[in-house]
């Protein structure tokens, strides 16, 4: 029997798939618990539309994260963080990717989740810092963060 996999079953196949699986496996174990439903024309033409729907959201999001990147890469777009330091231009403490995303949305107003900031350590050091930002899986910018005494 075809059918049409609604969500991935380990083994089997992912969401989206249409395979052939037995009879029985596809009636009391898949349709029933409503992992997939029967590959029927109508079914095939539902799904075929979901999948268009999926690819243009795609690309609206990659498109809006290109048009972001364009915005955090830009000269002027530079985060200026004010910080305690010793005479050797050390901070006290450190600066982490919670403190960056913060300080970027109160000056720039973009609103970035800490954890799409790849800081690989905190910040201990004064002056200018090239920070990478994962905006989509595709799409990667770089922010410039400036450090200075406080």
């Amino acid at each position: 029997m075809k059918v049409i996999f609604l969500e991935d079953v380990k083994g089997k196949g992912k969401r989206g798939d249409i395979k052939n699986v037995s009879d029985g496996y596809a009636q009391n174990f898949l349709i029933k618990n409503g992992k997939a439903k029967e590959a029927t024309n109508a079914a095939l033409s539902q799904l075929k539309g979901q999948q268009k729907a999926e690819e243009k959201h795609e690309e609206a999001v990659l498109e809006e994260s290109q048009q972001l990147k364009k915005r955090l890469e830009d000269e002027k777009t530079v985060v200026e963080i004010k910080a305690k330091a010793g005479q050797d231009g050390r901070l006290f403490g450190s600066i982490p990717s919670k403190q960056i995303a913060t300080a970027l949305e109160q000056q720039f107003k973009i609103k970035i989740d800490k954890r799409k900031i790849e800081l690989k350590e905190p910040i201990r050091t004064m002056g200018y810092t090239n920070v990478p930002v994962k905006l989509h899986q595709e799409v990667t910018a770089t922010i410039r963060v400036h450090v200075d005494e406080q």
